[in-house]
């Protein structure tokens, strides 16, 4: 039983470590998009301040997904990519203080997803980046072989 919790752990290690890293190159592409849309350039003082709010998304966003890949699969109160999708925040803030006006999003998106004028939460890992899908599937197959050897 130890071997498969480790296996958990460690899949969630490695899946905090890739968010961490793939976080601050999401949050400037998405500005950088969503400003190319608006204006036809990306205004390098947005983009600067977009590098800064990645680097906080990474060490935000990755300890609290850190602390939830860390706790005993039975006290996780939510799931990787419900973390990953609080990401949104950070373009979001950029944006809207650069004044870009939101985007026109269907009724689902604005029911499911309030607080993201831009279109930009991720609906898959692969959407943050396309490594974070092996890992993503990795660690939820890891943490399911927990929970069936536990509650079988």
């Amino acid at each position: 039983m130890a071997l498969v919790s480790d296996l958990a752990v460690d899949a969630g290690e490695r899946l905090a470590a890739a968010v961490e890293a793939a976080l601050p190159g999401w949050v400037e592409r998405s500005v950088r998009r969503r400003l190319v849309d608006w204006t036809g350039s990306a205004d390098p003082d947005v983009v600067r301040r977009a590098t800064e709010a990645g680097r906080r998304a990474a060490m935000e966003v990755g300890g609290e997904l850190r602390r939830l890949v860390a706790a005993d699969i039975d006290e996780q109160w939510t799931n990787p990519l419900s973390i990953l999708r609080g990401a949104v925040r950070y373009p979001t803030a950029v944006l809207r203080q650069a004044g870009v006006p939101p985007v026109v999003r269907d009724d689902f998106d604005e029911r499911h997803f309030p607080d993201d004028d831009y279109g930009l939460v991720p609906l898959a890992f692969a959407d943050i980046d396309p490594a974070l899908h092996d890992l993503g599937l990795a660690w939820g197959a890891a943490k399911a072989m927990v929970h069936l050897r536990r509650h079988r």
